[in-house]
């Protein structure tokens, strides 16, 4: 069994925490023992254009409830003085930032399957693009420096799909395509920009993830995922959001993290090299499972895969 990773003393910044990968991130990492600011639109007294009930305050509670400190900073990502103000916040109060998540997304409801980019409704796709990549550069822009000024920093950039798999495949749409790909690129480039200053920046990928609205889609909760197999017998090689973030703590925790720099990286991978597995004891390889099986046309058999 892989030990704990210990971030006691760590800051991290999650941006984008409310629900999904971001909240089981923020989550590992307070298990961990680092002290997790985390952002979102939707709290207790305002949603997002997503109409969930999550809350950024929900996440935040869970952080210490696994035992590190959340804090919860509800903040529009596309608005500069907001996340300037979330800066200045973390150095008054932390005088320092060991990790950036940037997990900002907040599109799902604007892309449309299999639309070619002329029968794609416009605003909805220039939308996704300001979510999806205008705001992580307007968080790094005000973040980096912080995260800077001590030794061994981390950024993690997190997208769907490995830069080898979506190098191949067209992935949805044109606009959810180049969201995807410009995170990636992202990741890549601030590799360049933070490696000779001592820190590291990766892509991360989290497998088909069972976060809160796609188990709604499936009509199921955590505790009966598996009946959603009856409409789709390739969710079973799903992970939980709280798998990508052990994939986040244990590279946090890495001493050596910085071999991965520039890296496009995905929870299943990281689990064979640091040991961790989901919360249910598994730990699903999806990437390798989708090539091999799913995209394939193979019968559904996670045997060897989880």
């Amino acid at each position: 069994m892989a030990a704990k990773p210990v971030l006691d003393g760590k800051v991290a910044l999650v941006a984008g925490a409310t629900r999904g990968a971001g909240r089981g991130i923020a989550v590992e990492l307070g298990a961990a023992g680092a002290t997790v600011y985390v952002t979102g639109r939707t709290t207790r007294q305002a949603r997002s254009e997503y109409g969930r009930p999550e809350t950024v305050e929900e996440t935040a509670e869970l952080v210490t409830e696994a035992g590190g400190r959340g804090i919860a900073v509800p903040t529009d990502h596309l608005v500069p003085e907001q996340v300037r103000g979330l800066v200045e916040r973390i150095e008054a109060e932390r005088g320092g930032l060991d990790l950036l998540v940037n997990d900002i997304w907040g599109a799902e409801n604007l892309f449309e399957w299999e639309s070619p980019v002329w029968e794609h409704d416009l605003d909805r796709g220039l939308r996704l693009l300001r979510l999806a990549v205008e705001t992580h550069a307007i968080t790094s822009h005000f973040a980096l420096p912080l995260l800077l000024r001590r030794p061994g920093g981390l950024v993690v950039e997190m997208t769907d799909g490995t830069a080898e798999y979506n190098a191949e495949r067209y992935r949805n749409s044109f606009f959810y395509d180049l969201a995807k790909a410009s995170v990636l690129r992202m990741a890549f480039s601030l590799a360049h920009e933070l490696g000779p200053r001592g820190a590291t920046a990766v892509a991360l990928t989290p497998g088909w993830m069972r976060s809160e609205i796609m188990l709604d889609h499936f009509g199921v909760g955590e505790e009966n995922w598996r009946d959603a197999g009856e409409r789709e017998p390739h969710f079973a090689i799903s992970e939980s959001p709280y798998f990508v973030g052990r994939a986040v703590a244990a590279l946090a925790a890495d001493p050596e993290v910085s071999r991965w720099n520039g890296q496009s990286l995905s929870s299943g991978g990281l689990a064979k090299e640091y040991g961790f597995t989901d919360r249910d004891g598994s730990r699903p390889d999806a990437w390798r499972y989708i090539v091999e099986v799913q995209d394939a046309g193979r019968e559904a058999d996670v045997t060897g895969y989880r």
